[in-house]
């Protein structure tokens, strides 16, 4: 009879056992980057995927970088269904720049995903050719009164860079004698000014950073809201202090449409408690120049019109 009364305990465990095992299956969760595998939302995404292990016992993350902008996101969302694994990165690129210039490449909007959570932000950095001495947006103000070309370095002729750059010098009232130089990179174009090719350069704050350090080049003004608080160019002055417009580079993380409101609230928890690990702020903050700055929905539907309102205002001086 005892050992009766033990076999049904020990199947009734096994069974719990067994039950308890399903409802922590292992997820894993590919999160496509539709930029260059070499860029920085790629690092990032990587750093998330290494980091996801120690946060969630049932999801891990992928990262894959796929180049190709709009058409590798069009793909995504072509294929993918609310109950698949898959995760993509979008942006003000494509969410705000090319769904006014040019709306045919993309066959999505923003009703196509789920929000999960902002990977980073980026606040660029305007540089100048060291021979200038322009150290501030009041010495800035002055060569654009007086400038009978301004030439600025920018990655991709109608990308983020080359709309901060027409929106800055527009609004000091330059946009006629502005001349944007396209380049097919963004490394490219933050080592133009300091090659002569350019005046001035629009960049991320990482790929200036040893061009700056040689002396090659001055890092004038930030296009954020307030003076950059941390890294190398800690103190550099924000445009917006000064009424200028601006906004920052952004990664949000991405859902397809109709994903289980709990599964996606899983993944934002994940990716905020990655964001909020001390190795990875110092991290982005010292190694790659970025910003921890996770958003409400609220708040990405808030910048994603901030920067249509500014490409609307100043496409013409960025198409010419």
């Amino acid at each position: 009879m005892k050992k009766r009364v033990l076999g049904i305990v020990l199947s009734v465990l096994m069974t719990a056992g067994l039950l308890s095992g399903c409802g922590s299956e292992q997820e894993s969760w590919k999160v496509t980057c539709p930029w260059a595998p070499s860029g920085v939302a790629a690092v990032v995404s990587q750093k998330a995927a290494e980091k996801s292990t120690a946060y969630s016992e049932n999801i891990t993350l992928v990262a894959e970088a796929v180049a190709g902008d709009a058409a590798t996101v069009n793909t995504w969302v072509q294929d993918t269904k609310a109950d698949d694994e898959e995760l993509v990165f979008v942006g003000e690129g494509l969410l705000s720049i090319t769904s006014i210039l040019d709306p045919a490449k993309m066959q999505f909007d923003y009703d196509n995903f789920a929000y999960v959570e902002n990977l980073y932000s980026s606040i660029f950095v305007l540089s100048a050719d060291a021979t200038l001495n322009i150290n501030d947006i009041a010495e800035l103000e002055a060569y654009a009164a007086d400038a009978d070309e301004i030439s600025v370095a920018v990655n991709g002729a109608t990308g983020s860079e080359a709309f901060l750059a027409a929106s800055l010098f527009g609004a000091m009232g330059a946009g006629d004698r502005l001349k944007l130089v396209a380049y097919t990179s963004a490394a490219e174009a933050a080592q133009a000014v300091a090659k002569g090719e350019t005046s001035f350069a629009v960049s991320h704050q990482s790929q200036i950073l040893e061009t700056q350090q040689q002396g090659g080049v001055t890092i004038v003004c930030a296009f954020d809201e307030k003076p950059l608080e941390n890294g190398p160019f800690a103190g550099v002055e924000g445009v917006g202090e000064k009424g200028y417009p601006y906004f920052r580079n952004r990664c949000f993380v991405m859902a397809c449409a109709g994903t289980d409101a709990d599964k996606v609230e899983e993944l934002k928890k994940l990716y905020d408690d990655i964001l909020a690990d001390e190795e990875v702020v110092t991290w982005l903050q010292e190694t790659m120049l970025l910003e921890v700055d996770t958003m409400s929905e609220d708040d990405v539907k808030d910048h994603i019109e901030n920067v249509q309102n500014i490409v609307n205002e100043y496409k013409d001086i960025v198409t010419g």
